[in-house]
């Protein structure tokens, strides 16, 4: 990637403050076709009420929110990682709602993202990280490429934002 960016781990503020961008966000992946819990069309108020729902556990300190800055300083992409977990399991993290705007993709943002979410991680004092995505998907691919190892395939695990099937790909990584 070429262009500048900037990866931030914000705060509870933060995060309140940015709402109204990372609600944009998740309607334009949304619409672009991410299966990330929601169906099309997706209304701007439910998307700022997940945000806030967001804000409120980094605030409390049950997640991490990154997100990364394009030249100008306008969120192009997000990822969370979810720190609180049960007591037998305080080594362990879970990567969720990464997210790259439409207009920001191909150029290295989630590769970006995840190199933070490691570094965040282990700051955190978590050893293992689990995720799922969409088969067959970019993410897939990426995940494969950057050292996740593959863990098995739910078939008609979750919804497509058209509301067809989707099998999901779940993944871990040891930090």
């Amino acid at each position: 990637m070429g262009e500048p960016l900037t990866i931030d781990c914000l705060d509870g503020p933060g995060a309140a403050a940015s709402v109204p961008v990372l609600a944009e966000l998740l309607v334009d992946c949304v619409r672009a076709g991410a299966s990330v819990g929601y169906l099309w069309p997706l209304a701007h108020d439910r998307a700022q009420a997940f945000w806030m729902r967001v804000a409120e556990g980094v605030e409390r300190g049950e997640r991490a929110l990154l997100v990364a800055r394009d030249a100008d300083g306008a969120i192009v992409g997000t990822v969370q990682l979810v720190l609180a977990m049960p007591d037998n399991q305080p080594h362990r993290a879970d990567v969720a709602k990464m997210l790259v705007h439409t207009r920001a993709r191909r150029r290295g943002v989630a590769r970006r993202l995840l190199a933070a979410v490691d570094d965040t991680a282990r700051r955190a004092g978590k050893s293992v990280l689990v995720l799922d995505t969409v088969t067959g998907s970019v993410a897939e691919r990426l995940y494969e490429r950057i050292g996740w190892t593959r863990v098995g395939e739910v078939p008609k695990y979750a919804l497509m934002p058209d509301g067809a099937w989707c099998a999901t790909t779940f993944f871990y990584r040891h930090l």
